[in-house]
């Protein structure tokens, strides 16, 4: 049983855990939310948290071992329930559309993969956010947008939208989600596939007047550009 002292400490580290996690200090945010969960280990939310941050820095496969601790700690059957289904070898709805769609709109195998990588992150980052998936080639049609967006290519948001059968609302509603949830942005690093990520000049000019042009043009081209 964990004493009111540990408690009172494993609130404090996820409190610290968290605002790491925004400010995207992901190894900070890790090592307080293990204290937290060491704390006091039969707290789910601190396991979650866990699993989330993982997940943000593309460690997959410690974010799933985090999840199976959250599992056997948490008693809400419903967001249970949820993340179960992730621990399944088969593909679910979303990433079946994903699959069968995404070449048809001559997408590349690796795009297709950082598309399923991107599902999976947001179903763990999005933690106890409600999960509605009545249409699942919705989701799919704003998971395909999103690497679209990311990498900057030229297929239109009503292109996709009508392969995936589905209005352009409807998608543009799921992708401003995707972009919350995963803090998505312009050439991002985790699901960016060309030989030289724009970013990198970002990087490289420092804080610059030169970067923070390069930086405007990418913001500019990832909110409107041929795909918005």
């Amino acid at each position: 049983m964990t004493s009111r002292k540990n408690s009172q400490q494993a609130a404090k580290n996820n409190q610290a855990g968290l605002d790491f996690y925004e400010t995207w200090e992901l190894q900070q945010a890790v090592a307080a939310f293990l204290s937290a969960v060491e704390a006091e280990p039969d707290n789910p939310e601190y396991h979650l948290n866990l699993a989330r941050t993982y997940a943000r820095q593309g460690d997959f496969g410690q974010a799933m071992q985090a999840l199976g601790n959250y599992l056997h700690n948490e008693t809400q059957d419903e967001v249970a329930s949820r993340y179960e289904q992730m621990f399944s070898s088969a593909l679910d709805e979303v990433e079946q559309a994903v699959t069968e769609v995404m070449p048809k709109l001559d997408m590349t195998l690796p795009q297709v993969g950082k598309a399923l990588q991107m599902w999976l992150e947001y179903r763990i980052v999005a933690g106890r956010k409600p999960l509605r998936i009545p249409k699942p080639k919705t989701w799919a049609a704003a998971l395909t947008f999103g690497i679209i967006k990311v990498n900057f290519l030229d297929t239109s948001r009503a292109d996709v939208a009508a392969a995936y059968e589905v209005t352009e609302a409807a998608l543009n509603k799921k992708y401003k989600e995707l972009v919350e949830v995963l803090d998505l942005m312009p050439g991002d690093f985790r699901y960016y596939l060309g030989e030289e990520n724009p970013l990198d000049r970002v990087l490289a000019a420092g804080e610059s007047p030169e970067a923070a042009a390069i930086l405007a043009e990418l913001e500019r081209r990832f909110t409107n550009g041929n795909g918005q």
